[in-house]
């Protein structure tokens, strides 16, 4: 497996820069010294510190020391981020060769590279990632800003395919991929409580009941990705006629349960794009 030689950077110590930075060391693609977090408080961070990164509580010394540098502050506090960053930069030739990364939930890159437009020959991507990625199992995608090279790509989609699959898009694409894959793990958890909670109302040990219920989706999500069939061929395929299975899925009809999904995906999907406006 290839690894990083680059110092590796989180302005924001959050889940999602943590499920990443935490990826990235337990696969070994950096070692825990090439990894540093920053946050506003230090005690905050004790998780990093336990996996052996770095922390400070000064966002300008990860810009300082780091090559690759992940943006994971809530959007709301990106303006006075960059604000306070403005402030204490000193301009470097160095500056050119360091490659930012946004883990932004609907900030586009026209807002990201006006923030940071302090930094020499800025080259910012943007990313929608989600916290699967912490188990090597993440969904990512990426669109790149100006400036960013084609080798600069090419680290990132390392880093991004090592802890999951990830794919290049347009722009214009990532706030409804965020409805699906960046708030999807959330959907994922509350239909494995519900399928585990119906198994502990008919006599399932609670313990039992969650494990099974997420081997469930663990499998038959892995059916769907090695063998390339359509969700609905592979449902069909274990309804048998009058049997249990069939009955169930009516039931999940007359609940109405893919209209909600569809509804889930459409209503974050149009969050993400208010608050990158905002």
């Amino acid at each position: 497996m290839a690894k990083l030689d680059e110092k590796i950077g989180f302005i924001g110590g959050g889940n999602m820069s943590f499920a990443i930075g935490s990826g990235l060391i337990s696969r070994g693609i950096v070692k825990a010294g090439q990894v540093l977090a920053s946050g506003p408080h230090l005690e905050n961070l004790q998780r990093w510190r336990e996996i052996g990164a770095g922390t400070v509580d000064d966002n300008s010394i990860v810009i300082e020391k780091c090559d690759i540098i992940f943006i994971g502050v809530k959007p709301h506090i990106l303006e006075p981020c960059a604000t306070q960053l403005r402030q204490v930069h000193v301009t470097n030739s160095k500056d050119k060769d360091k490659l930012f990364v946004s883990v932004l939930a609907g900030v586009n890159l026209k807002t990201l590279e006006q923030a940071f437009d302090f930094i020499h020959n800025l080259k910012m991507i943007r990313t929608m990632p989600n916290t699967s990625m912490q188990v090597g199992e993440g969904c990512t995608v990426y669109s790149p800003g100006t400036n960013v090279t084609q080798h600069d790509l090419e680290k990132i989609h390392l880093i991004l395919n090592t802890l999951g699959i990830a794919q290049q898009i347009p722009e214009t694409m990532i706030d409804p991929v965020t409805g699906l894959a960046g708030c999807g793990p959330a959907y994922c958890y509350t239909i494995i409580e519900a399928l585990a909670d119906g198994a502990v109302r008919n006599g399932v040990p609670r313990q039992m009941a969650i494990q099974f219920a997420a081997q469930t989706l663990l499998g038959s999500a892995k059916t769907v990705l090695l063998t390339g069939k359509h969700p609905a061929v592979l449902r069909d395929e274990v309804c048998s006629p009058g049997g249990s299975t069939i009955c169930g899925v009516y039931e999940l009809e007359k609940g109405n349960l893919r209209a909600t999904l569809m509804n889930a995906v459409e209503k974050a999907s149009q969050r993400s794009a208010e608050l990158g406006k905002k």
